[in-house]
């Protein structure tokens, strides 16, 4: 099993300094690498403080010239928010500037409020459609000399310009939940990144079973990678263990807020959450976030992780957002480099 870092720059106070988040994001990246972790993944979010990252190309370029090793992820693109031609372009443009390290991860986006800006009046439906064709058409402009005539794009004769340094492209990633989404995954010849969020382990093997039956259908297809994204803490004991699920409990009450797309939002921020808001949220709990999200002891996130990796795994992404202060991230990802990945070497 391989691991990786999958990271934002977050923002929950317009007290915070964003030059100093981007540095301290930076340092987790350089962490990551130093510690021999696999990849760094980045994903794109508009106007939202929760995840900055508008472009994760230009994270990722970045990210390449102060790391030697990781691959570089995007963790995902919004298939939706892009057009083929640029996606094609941009991605083989990064490709060339990180040597050949780029990963393409690629979803068709979760948020409606970044949906009514960025393309009004679409739905989740559409832009899975949308997905559904941009990638074959970038695979086919990196080979060069494509035409389009689609749904949602139609261009004449192009090439991607550049082309990518890597020989058929960068590795192409779906963020898959549903069976069409693996089974599209699998007959694009892509690999399949998941996440169960709060879900917990029942949806972990569920994921896992929709991946293994969208192989057994399209069998004439080499096995992709699969991909496990979980918010992870590695604590230094019991009390450390119960902080951190106090803080990513409040994580998600404002992910799900987000998600909801029924609060304020001014200048990035949505409205604080009070203690008793969160308190009072029918289904996000501290004891739910310890049993569902990997928090523990090395020990502990250890044994929780030999189950995926059993399951058939083959990388676990450490999901480090979580509104906590950088000096807590920082310790809980080095105690994962240093107490638990070696139990897996």
């Amino acid at each position: 099993m391989k691991f990786s870092l999958f990271a934002h720059m977050e923002r929950i106070s317009s007290e915070e300094d964003q030059k100093q988040l981007y540095e301290e994001f930076i340092e987790l990246c350089k962490i990551a690498d130093k510690g021999g972790m696999h990849a760094v993944w980045t994903g794109e979010h508009h106007g939202m403080n929760f995840t900055i990252t508008p472009n994760p190309m230009l994270n990722l370029v970045d990210i390449a010239r102060q790391t030697e090793n990781v691959r570089l992820g995007t963790g995902t693109v919004i298939a939706p928010f892009w057009h083929p031609i640029r996606l094609a372009g941009e991605a083989a443009m990064t490709d060339i500037i990180t040597d050949g390290r780029l990963d393409l991860g690629i979803a068709r986006g979760a948020y409606s409020y970044e949906y009514e800006r960025m393309m009004p009046g679409m739905d989740a439906w559409e832009a899975g459609q949308r997905m559904r064709e941009l990638v074959p058409a970038v695979k086919a402009l990196w080979k060069g000399d494509y035409e389009h005539k689609g749904e949602f794009h139609q261009f004449p004769k192009t090439t991607s310009s550049p082309k990518p340094l890597q020989e058929d492209g960068p590795p192409i990633w779906i963020a898959a939940r549903d069976p069409s989404s693996h089974e599209f995954a699998l007959e694009q010849g892509c690999n399949v990144q998941v996440t169960p969020l709060w879900n917990g382990e029942g949806e972990i093997k569920d994921l896992m079973d929709k991946f293994n039956a969208a192989c057994e259908k399209f069998s004439h297809q080499p096995r992709p990678k699969i991909m496990l994204l979980l918010h992870t803490y590695v604590s230094d004991g019991e009390e450390d263990t119960q902080q951190a699920a106090v803080e990513l409990n409040r994580f998600y009450c404002y992910f799900g807020a987000w998600f909801m797309n029924k609060s304020d939002v001014s200048h990035g921020l949505i409205d604080p959450l009070s203690d008793e808001d969160i308190a009072a949220h029918p289904f996000y709990t501290p004891e739910g976030m310890l049993r569902d999200l990997v928090i523990g002891t090395p020990e502990e996130v250890i044994k929780r992780i030999k189950v995926y990796e059993d399951l058939g795994y083959d990388e676990y992404s450490f999901w480090i957002d979580s509104s906590m202060p950088f000096e807590r991230k920082k310790a809980s990802l080095e105690r994962f480099i240093n107490e638990v990945m070696p139990a897996f070497s």
